[in-house]
């Protein structure tokens, strides 16, 4: 049991399933060897079996009783313990009308029988329920109980995080959560993201950088700057989107809710009718109530019930094993059904930072980039500090630097100068340069008024872009990115990494007009998502049918309007959670189908006696296991390729 990892009320549950499983195969094998009610002759001969029988019934039955008549005095009438209680005590009578008017006793095993793998069934769907909440549940960890403020004396002081304040200053120790989102002012130290992001390496940081809540400090103490108020914190956003995702329901929950509200009361009607009607017409009431009780157990939609909502559990509590937050079961089915995906380009397919894409010539790389980076080495700008880290090296020192408003740097030093521009520079200074192939920014270098060759910038394209856009390709989906970069720019990065469309020079307000036309031509059971990060794709994630955003890097806006979210920052994610929302939504359909075509079945050779209360168990109860240990296959693990 220890393997299982159960709680300790499923451990409580299985010790009594299996105490009653055993007495009532004791009872039963018994019973059928010498016959328990020919042990004592006369009328009351029923009484022993009938004794044996209750103590197993009572055993495995008493909570569900209890629940009847809980659930009866709230108005809640129509449930499954209620047609267990209606099914069962009906059978015991039965069993006991039969023994009084001298007949064969038929009921007291059944009746025991349909409690026992009730049980099972409902413990089937505690433990499943409770290993797709380890996963949620591993994010629930991730809430700080306590944040260590820096007074301004130099003392530290645990305190609420709620009472920290932005610029407050707290110190983080080894072992502990990371409280609130800041920056690092001083220390050095490893991370563990995984109840975030789900990734298992940690990450290592320094002063200087961002730290988000809901992380662990494993190595050496940080003092931190706090960013942002608890209540706006990256941990406290999660957990109230892990908390409110049970509210979203799937169409398919709902039509479950609804039907077994109306499927109940019509089951208990024509149970009734089904012992009345034939029993007044034949007489042979003991033969039609068996009938009937036989129908009211079947009829019992704890397989839809159950198996349903717990699908959709699973599928969430898989996903966010990878770092995927979907924030309701509405989002994942309609997500299976996405066909059409629009990217924001910068931030998103792309790394939104500049980077040094290729020198030319190849053959002088080293020296023209150590000439760009004595001259850019000062300077703040993106494509001087993408040239400075790619130099990666100590530049020489001493150079007299000189910003060319619009054109670039020029560095002096002895009879040496150095030209670190854009053409402009290049042609006020009389030097004859070539434009490299490529898309992006062009850095020009020359020495001495000899032109040296040029460096390409580019925004970096993240790894795992071209596999992403395949995967969805090889689906079927149509893969459109949108961008505010020029029509040269984007055609480049459209082709490298093979979307089937692109729109280029947009504003924020154009992207939603693209997204509004795309979803004037997609099918109505279709499903369009849109991927951003930024504070500007905020509109349009919202008017998408399926808003995925960024979560690590991504803007608290763009996560607040959007319906999944990525805490890794990894593309790799939307293919991921498109496979375990398909997985989730054809595991839903495989129990309704099957759930409702054994019932209906059973429900008919019930009514003609042709089934028992033995099979109407396995119509029951049967039926719900079978569906609860599929829809355990969604939590499966899954190749995030």
């Amino acid at each position: 049991m220890k393997n299982l990892s159960l709680s300790r009320k499923d451990r409580k549950n299985l010790i009594r399933i299996v105490v009653a499983l055993a007495l009532f195969l004791a009872i039963l094998i018994t019973d059928k060897i010498i016959v328990l009610d020919g042990v004592f002759a006369g009328s009351a001969a029923w009484v022993f079996p009938f004794c044996l029988y209750l103590v197993v019934y009572l055993i495995i039955g008493y909570d569900i009783l209890w629940r009847a008549v809980r659930n009866i005095s709230h108005g809640q009438v129509f449930d499954e313990n209620f047609l267990m209680c209606v099914a069962t005590l009906g059978a015991f009578a039965l069993a006991i009308y039969r023994g009084v008017t001298g007949q064969e006793i038929e009921g007291f095993d059944e009746a025991c029988a349909v409690l026992l793998f009730y049980q099972v069934g409902e413990w089937f769907q505690s433990y499943a329920t409770g290993k797709s909440r380890k996963s949620i549940s591993a994010l629930m960890d991730i809430r700080p109980d306590y944040a260590n403020l820096v007074r301004a004396d130099g003392t530290t002081e645990k305190v609420d995080p709620s009472e920290v304040k932005i610029g407050d200053t707290i110190l983080i120790n080894p072992g502990e959560k990371v409280p609130l989102d800041g920056v690092i002012v001083r220390g050095q130290s490893t991370l563990d993201t995984k109840a975030l992001t789900g990734e298992s390496l940690p990450r290592d940081v320094d002063a200087g950088g961002e730290v988000i809540s809901g992380c662990v400090n494993l190595t050496s103490q940080l003092e931190v700057k706090v960013r942002k108020q608890f209540y706006d914190s990256t941990v406290s956003k999660i957990l109230e989107l892990v908390e409110n995702a049970s509210s979203q329901k799937s169409k398919a929950e709902n039509f479950i809710t609804k039907f077994a509200k109306y499927y109940t009361p019509i089951v208990c009607a024509a149970a009734l009718l089904l012992a009345v009607i034939p029993g007044i017409v034949t007489g042979q009431w003991s033969t039609w109530v068996y009938r009937a009780l036989s129908f009211l157990v079947v009829s019992c939609p704890c397989a839809l019930v159950i198996s349903i909502p717990l699908s959709f559990f699973a599928g969430i509590g898989a996903a966010s094993r990878y770092g995927i937050l979907i924030k309701g079961s509405n989002y994942l089915e309609k997500f299976s059904k996405a066909n059409t995906f629009v990217f924001d380009k910068t931030g998103t397919l792309t790394r939104g930072n500049f980077a040094v894409a290729s020198i030319v010539p190849e053959d002088k790389a080293e020296e023209i980039l150590r000439l760009a980076a004595i001259a850019e080495k000062d300077s703040n700008h993106p494509i001087a500090r993408s040239i400075v880290a790619r130099c990666g090296k100590q530049t020489e020192g001493g150079y007299t630097l000189t910003n060319v408003a619009g054109e670039g740097i020029i560095a002096e030093k002895g009879g040496d100068k150095i030209l670190c521009g854009n053409e402009k520079l290049m042609a006020a200074n009389g030097i004859e340069y070539s434009t490299p192939e490529g898309v992006g920014t062009v850095v020009y270098v020359a020495k001495n008024g000899t032109y040296m060759g040029a460096i390409l910038i580019a925004d970096e394209i993240k790894p795992e872009t071209k596999q992403v856009i395949g995967e969805l390709n090889n689906m079927g989906c149509k893969t459109i990115m949108l961008t505010g970069d020029n029509e040269k720019i984007a055609a480049s990065v459209a082709k490298e990494i093979g979307v089937t469309g692109y729109k280029a020079s947009l504003l924020p307000q154009n992207k939603v007009e693209e997204v509004e036309k795309l979803l004037a031509q997609k099918n109505k059971n279709d499903a369009l998502c849109f991927v951003g990060d930024g504070i500007n794709d905020a509109p349009v994630l919202m008017r998408s049918d399926i808003g995925i955003a960024m979560g690590g890097a991504g803007s608290d806006a763009a996560i607040e309007a959007s319906d999944i979210v990525l805490m890794k920052d990894d593309l790799k994610g939307i293919p991921l959670a498109k496979r375990i929302a398909k997985k989730t939504m054809a595991i839903v359909m495989e129990n309704i189908i099957f759930s409702i075509a054994v019932k209906v079945a059973i429900l008919i050779l019930s009514a003609f006696g042709i089934a028992n209360m033995w099979i109407a168990v396995f119509g029951d109860v049967g039926v719900a296991v079978l569906a609860i240990l599929n829809a355990m296959r969604v939590n499966s693990k899954y190749s995030d390729r």
